[in-house]
C-alpha cells in the first residue's frame, strides 16, 4: 500500500514560484491565485489601514468595488490605493433622480452585438419611470427605455443574478373614498421582467386579485419562483415559467412596434411598455407556508427556514424539508437571547447548504444532513460555533454586609453595549473568509473590530481594529472585498463611509 501523502503548507513565495513555472493547469489557476491572495491577506506583516472617508446627506451604496453617493450620481472606485472618482453627473431634477440601481457585469462566455455590452454597466431606475443603462466606468448613458406613463416603478432586484432582473411598481392601495363606495381595486402592482446581455423585455406582469386573491402585501421574484406574501402571514410560491407559458399575450421587442400599443414602438415615450402577461385565474400553487417574517429556501435537497406567526414562537426558527414540510431532527433553533436586536438566521451565501445563526454573543454554523430518497428526516448538526469573550454578568440577587438580600429589577441584555457583541457578518467568497464586526464596549465611545475567520473551520485568522467609534444605536453596513473593507454608518441624517485597504506594516 502506498504511504499516505504528507500534508504540506506552502509559503506565498513557494506558491508564486509554482505559478511562474506553470505547475498548475488552467482549470485551477484562478483558485490558485486566490489562495495566494488569501495567504497575503492573512500574513502577519500586513494589516488593513483606514485610507479614506467621506460623508453624505443621502444614503451611500457599495457594490463590487464601487461606492455610490448622492443617489448614484457620484461614483468612486476602490480598486486603487485610495478611492478615486470615476464620474459625477450634473445636478438633476427630482424627476430624474435615480430611485434604485443594479450593477451588471458582462459575461465572459458570450459574444454580444455591441462592444459596450462587454463592459460593466449600471442599470438605473429613475423617478420618472426611465430604465437607463449607464457605463459603470465613465457614467455615459448607453441606453434608455421608457417604462410606463401609468404605473410608478420604484424597486430593482435580480431574479437570476446577471441573467434576468425585475422592476417592481408601488402598490395600488384602495382609498377610503373608494372603500366607502364599495369599489374594489383588482390590480395590486406591476412587475417588469428583463433579460440582460442584451437588454430585452420578457414582459410586464400584472399582479391582481383574480390570480392571487386578496390580502397581497408583497411580491418578489427569485430563481424563477414568484413568491407572494399575504397579510395573514402566508407565503405562496408559483412558477414564473408556467405563468409566462400560460398567460403571455404577445412577445415584445424593445424598439419594435406592438399591436398592444396600437402599433407604436415598445419602450418609447409616451406609451412605454404594455402589459403582456395577464393572469385571469390562479396559477398552480407550488408551495405554501405561514411565517412571521417570510421564508428562506436553500440547501440540498431543498429545505426552508421559517418562524411560525404566533407570538410564542418569536425568536424560534424551524428548518424543514421542502418536499413534504417534514421538520428536521434538531430543526428547531432558538438562541434564547434577551436583546434589543433579534437574532438572524439564513442559508450560507456560499450555497454550501449550511445555515448561519447569529445572536448577540454566539454564531452557530449548522449543516443539514439529508439523503436523497430516504424515508428518514434530515438532521441539523452543529458544524462549529463562535462565541464572544465576556465577563460574567452581574448576579440578579446580591447579599449586603448586613445580610439583606437585594434583587436587581432589570436583567442585563445580551447585546448590552458594555459587553462584547457580534454585530454584522460578511462572507468573502473568493478568499473563503467570514468577516465579523464585533463591538467591545470599552471606554466612553463604543469601539469595534473586524474578526476574519476561516469559513470551513471557524478558526480565527486575524483581528482588525476600526479607527472610528461604533454607535450601536445607528445602522451600520460592512463589506469585505478582497483587499478592501468598507464600513458605512448612518448618524442621524448624515451618512459616513470609511475605507480600509491592505497594507504592509513595518515593525
Amino acid at each position: 500500500m502506498a504511504p499516505p501523502r504528507r500534508m504540506m503548507t506552502s509559503s506565498t513565495a513557494d506558491l508564486l514560484n509554482q505559478r511562474s513555472r506553470g505547475i498548475r493547469d488552467t482549470g485551477t489557476l484562478h483558485r490558485f491565485c486566490l489562495k495566494i491572495l488569501r495567504s497575503i491577506t492573512l500574513h502577519e506583516n500586513r494589516s488593513f489601514i483606514k485610507v479614506w472617508s467621506k460623508t453624505s446627506k443621502t444614503a451611500i451604496m457599495y457594490d463590487s468595488g464601487r461606492i455610490y453617493f448622492d443617489n448614484y450620481q457620484n461614483c468612486y472606485s476602490c480598486v486603487h490605493d485610495q478611492p478615486q472618482n470615476l464620474y459625477k453627473f450634473p445636478k438633476k431634477s427630482k424627476q430624474q433622480k435615480i430611485e434604485d440601481a443594479l450593477l451588471c457585469q458582462s459575461p465572459l462566455d458570450k459574444t454580444l452585438s455591441s462592444p459596450s455590452e462587454h463592459k460593466p454597466c449600471l442599470l438605473a431606475l429613475t423617478a420618472d419611470n426611465w430604465l437607463c443603462r449607464i457605463s459603470a466606468e465613465t457614467g455615459k448613458e448607453l441606453q434608455r427605455i421608457y417604462l410606463s406613463p401609468k404605473y410608478k416603478y420604484r424597486y430593482l432586484a435580480w431574479n437570476v443574478p446577471q441573467e434576468t432582473f425585475y422592476i417592481k411598481s408601488v402598490q395600488n392601495k384602495e382609498t377610503p373614498l373608494a372603500r366607502q363606495a364599495g369599489i374594489s381595486q383588482n390590480v395590486v402592482m406591476h412587475m417588469a421582467i428583463f433579460h440582460v446581455f442584451p437588454l430585452q423585455i420578457v414582459g410586464i406582469l400584472e399582479i391582481n386579485k383574480k390570480g392571487f386573491g386578496s390580502g397581497v402585501t408583497d411580491v418578489v421574484l427569485s430563481q424563477g419562483v414568484l413568491a407572494v406574501s399575504y397579510s395573514n402571514k402566508s407565503v405562496k410560491l408559483y412558477s414564473f415559467e408556467h405563468v409566462v407559458q400560460r398567460c403571455l399575450i404577445e412577445e415584445l421587442t424593445l424598439g419594435q412596434q406592438s399591436p398592444l400599443l396600437g402599433h407604436r414602438t415598445v419602450g418609447d415615450v409616451p406609451f412605454g411598455i404594455p402589459v403582456n402577461i395577464q393572469i385571469t385565474e390562479p396559477p398552480p400553487l407550488l408551495f405554501e407556508a405561514f411565517s412571521h417574517n417570510g421564508i428562506q429556501i436553500g440547501g440540498f435537497p431543498w429545505h426552508y427556514i421559517y418562524t411560525p406567526p404566533h407570538k410564542k414562537h418569536r425568536g424560534t426558527h424551524y428548518i424543514s424539508a421542502l418536499k413534504d414540510s417534514t421538520l428536521a431532527k434538531n430543526g428547531i433553533q432558538n438562541m434564547n437571547c434577551c436583546s434589543l436586536e433579534s437574532d438572524v438566521i439564513f442559508f450560507h451565501p456560499a450555497d454550501s447548504g449550511r445555515v448561519i445563526h447569529i445572536g448577540p454573543n454566539t454564531i452557530n454554523v449548522l449543516k443539514v444532513i439529508s439523503e436523497l430518497n430516504s424515508p428518514l428526516p434530515s438532521e441539523v448538526l452543529e458544524d462549529y460555533s463562535l462565541t464572544t469573550h465576556r465577563s460574567h454578568p452581574s448576579p440578579r440577587v446580591t447579599v449586603t454586609s448586613s445580610g439583606r438580600t437585594v434583587r436587581s429589577r432589570f436583567q442585563q441584555l445580551d447585546d448590552d453595549p458594555m459587553q462584547e457583541t457580534f454585530r454584522l457578518l460578511e462572507y468573502e467568497d473568493e478568499l473563503d473568509l467570514l468577516a465579523i464586526a464585533v463591538t467591545n464596549g470599552e471606554g466612553e465611545e463604543g469601539r469595534a473590530h473586524v474578526q476574519l475567520h476561516d469559513n470551513q473551520t471557524g478558526r480565527l485568522q486575524r483581528k482588525i481594529d476600526l479607527d472610528e467609534p461604533w454607535d450601536e444605536t445607528y445602522p451600520h453596513e460592512l463589506f469585505f472585498d478582497r483587499d478592501t473593507i468598507v464600513h458605512i454608518e448612518q448618524k442621524g441624517s448624515q451618512f459616513c463611509c470609511y475605507v480600509y485597504k491592505l497594507r504592509t506594516i513595518t515593525k
